[in-house]
């Protein structure tokens, strides 16, 4: 009766508590063939083979399967000492497994061997002994299934030992856990395995007891299943109006998306309509605006050439009169500088550029002008050594005439300054500055626009800065009164390279 009830422990159970993830060997697959035949020595050698061959592969797992398998036909056989012999072989290859968890598991799997052999010689302590370890080895695996399957084995260990108490206590706790789990079909299978046993092995009181609890069970079950059922449908019919009702609030939200598009392309529309009605009269106002610009480019051009036409007229008659006399230089001059003017504003051709040595260059100026300047004047020339590429030409005529202007209106014991700085890669500075009196801010403007007054000729025709001006913008540069400077007058020459 015992060693049937020890292999009915071997083979059932809710669910094998360590099956192998390796796939099956052929010495495993022909071992459970044999053994499916009645052949135990056969499936027996085949085990222990498998065995050896899956610890030399390191499959600890499928080893300690068939390790254990073999024990349990070498316990059938009655030969208890090779089955404790290869137990210790299985134990010493658990050794090599280097993960604390899985070790645990597999020390768990040999233990259950040992308390499975200690149950066939009925020896009670060391069964209890080897339960205790499988408990220990089953919570370090951190495996559930583990720890119910020892649960299970202490429950058959107190019914076989005749304590019943205990082992309806401890299978209440099993039943009770696996309940909560809801998994019924494992506590469902573990009664039937215990009625099983209980026939078997002619306990009409077990018999008794686990039918009793089976019925309870059932009942009880059965209960908790309806109760499942009624929760889950209502679980569902709850979904299905949350789902309903999401639904219906994203519908309300499309139609509100919908209208709201709507009035978005309408509010469109009529940006649209509004804003081809602005680009359509911005383009009739653009096209009378270049039209007044051309015309008046075009007048301007008649006016210059008209002057141009005057002064080339005039010069031949002016030429035959007394240049001696002041009235007629001043003409002459007059008649020069219009002349120079129009072909400034009308000229397309390139500025041409020239690398210059700039001290030597600023130098022969200042000598120029050394003359014009009043007694005490000091004339200060501020220049490195460097050159740079300019119109010789054009800022000769500047330079002279603003340092002539400058000897001109600076006072005696003042000061002029000549001024050339590099103010980055690309651009260039030339800086003419005379202590005498300051341009008033409000005609720093006008002094570059000519014909904006009526001038004596003999005191200057006023045309000297303007063309000035247009030989800077000729050069792509610019000319203008430095408003920073406040001790007297500063004009600054900006040229780009």
């Amino acid at each position: 009766m015992n060693k049937k009830f020890s292999i009915l422990l071997l083979c059932l159970f809710l669910c094998s508590a360590f099956i192998s993830a390796q796939e099956k060997s052929s010495l495993q697959q022909r071992a459970e063939a044999e053994q499916a035949k009645g052949n135990p020595a056969g499936a027996r050698s085949l085990y222990i083979k498998a065995f050896d061959d899956y610890a030399a592969k390191k499959q600890l797992e499928s080893a300690v399967e068939c390790g254990v398998k073999a024990t349990a036909i070498y316990q059938k056989e009655n030969a208890y000492k090779e089955a404790f012999e290869f137990l210790h072989t299985v134990d010493q290859a658990i050794g090599a497994e280097k993960d604390k968890a899985t070790r645990a598991a597999l020390r768990y799997e040999a233990a259950k061997g040992r308390m499975q052999l200690y149950m066939g010689l009925r020896k009670k302590d060391r069964v209890e002994d080897q339960l205790e370890n499988m408990e220990k080895q089953a919570a370090q695996s951190g495996r559930d299934e583990l720890v119910n399957d020892a649960l299970y084995n202490r429950a058959i260990f107190h019914y076989s030992f005749g304590q019943s108490a205990q082992g309806d206590a401890v299978f209440k706790e099993l039943a009770a856990k696996l309940t909560a789990q809801k998994e019924y079909d494992k506590v469902d299978n573990v009664y039937q395995t215990l009625i099983a046993n209980g026939r078997r092995s002619d306990n009409a009181q077990l018999v008794a007891q686990a039918y009793t609890s089976y019925i309870a069970w059932k009942d009880s079950v059965g209960a908790i299943k309806r109760a499942d059922e009624i929760g889950a449908l209502k679980k569902q019919i709850a979904d299905h109006e949350a789902s309903i009702a999401e639904k219906d609030s994203a519908l309300s939200t499309r139609w509100i998306i919908i209208i709201g598009l709507c009035i978005l392309a309408a509010a469109l529309a009529a940006v649209l309509i509004l804003g081809a009605v602005i680009l359509l009269r911005f383009v009739v106002i653009t096209q009378k605006q270049k039209k007044t610009i051309r015309l008046a480019n075009e007048t301007n051009a008649l006016k210059a050439k008209f002057i141009s036409n005057i002064s080339s007229q005039l010069e031949p008659t002016l030429r035959k009169l007394d240049g001696t006399l002041p009235e007629v230089k001043a003409m002459l001059s007059f008649s020069d500088h219009i002349q120079t003017l129009s072909d400034l504003e009308n000229s397309e051709d390139e500025v041409l550029l020239e690398d210059t040595q700039i001290l030597p260059f600023c130098e022969a100026l200042v000598d120029e002008v050394r003359g014009l300047v009043k007694p005490g004047v000091t004339l200060t020339l501020n220049v490195p050594k460097m050159n740079a590429n300019i119109n010789r030409e054009y800022v000769t005529h500047i330079l002279k005439h603003l340092l002539a202007n400058a000897a001109e209106y600076t006072p005696a014991d003042g000061k002029i300054w000549l001024d050339f700085k590099k103010r980055s890669p690309h651009k260039y500075q030339f800086l003419v500055s005379n202590t005498g009196e300051a341009i008033p801010e409000e005609k720093r403007e006008d002094v570059f626009k000519p014909f904006l007054e009526v001038h004596d000729l003999t005191k200057g025709d006023g045309l000297g800065l303007p063309i000035c001006r247009q030989m800077a913008v000729r050069m792509k540069g610019d000319l203008y009164i430095d408003p920073e400077f406040v001790k007297g007058t500063r004009f600054a020459l900006d040229l780009f390279a």
